[in-house]
């Protein structure tokens, strides 16, 4: 009798410590890395499970209406930007890595080639169109009006020397669309999913030093939570800095 409440004990200790998470995750890189972590994160007694999404607006929807507990794809003006649209108050938890935003073309080796009245196709995200029409401006493409920022849009541009045509498509969407258009803006998530490689393909990209660090995302309620900090921790290791470093070869680079 002693041995079985002994047993009771020792299992209702686990069972006090033990933890579960339900994280949305775009496959790449954000999926890979929450898988990476899961076996640590169980020796801690925390149960992660995975959900992939291939969209930008389910995974915050669905932290928001506590159907899953917290989201890993989006970085902080997104973020920003659907909690204003939307009306929720999803907040950051920790900041993981960079994925600098490329521009690619199946047609074109150079952005010097891009045709006079070129079709180019952008994220219809407010802030992932804006970074896609920044960095166009950077390379000298297009000019954009003066205090045009990360929520910049077509009617932004003031100089257009090649009279290229914009068009704003889901940014999922993008990489299957790359044939039939002369130039597309495309999240480096997306482009690796479609075997692209950032660092190779794109004619041009964000440095290393891009502020659009991807970060954990969660609710107030749970933000603090023990398994959520877990997680975190977990994300900013070194194990995972090395990961990210020797996987993505510049592809994704730590922010940590």
């Amino acid at each position: 009798m002693k041995k079985l409440i002994a047993a009771l004990a020792t299992v209702a200790a686990f069972s006090a410590q033990a933890a579960e998470l339900n994280v949305a995750a775009t496959a790449v890189p954000h999926a890979e890395l929450l898988e990476f972590v899961k076996p640590k994160l169980a020796e801690q007694g925390v149960t992660l499970n995975v959900k992939v999404f291939t969209d930008y607006v389910q995974p915050n929807i669905q932290v928001a209406e506590k159907r899953l507990d917290a989201n890993f794809f989006q970085h902080q003006p997104y973020l920003d930007e659907f909690n204003k649209g939307k009306g929720t108050d999803l907040v950051s938890v920790a900041g993981v890595h960079v994925e600098p935003f490329g521009a690619y073309s199946s047609k074109h080796k150079s952005l010097d080639e891009l045709p006079k009245g070129a079709n180019v196709v952008i994220p219809n995200d407010a802030t992932n169109g804006g970074r896609a029409l920044l960095l166009l401006a950077k390379a000298g493409v297009i000019g954009l009006k003066d205090g045009a920022g990360i929520t910049a849009t077509p009617k932004d541009i003031t100089d257009n020397p090649k009279g290229i045509k914009v068009r704003e498509l889901e940014a999922a969407t993008l990489p299957r669309v790359l044939t039939q258009v002369d130039l597309a803006l495309i999240n480096t998530n997306y482009a690796l999913e479609a075997k692209l490689n950032p660092t190779e393909d794109a004619l041009v990209i964000e440095g290393s030093d891009s502020p659009y660090v991807n970060i954990l995302v969660a609710r107030p309620d749970n933000k603090d939570s023990e398994a959520m900090q877990k997680l975190a921790a977990a994300l900013h290791s070194e194990e995972v800095r090395q990961f990210i470093t020797e996987k993505y070869q510049g592809a994704v680079v730590p922010a940590f």
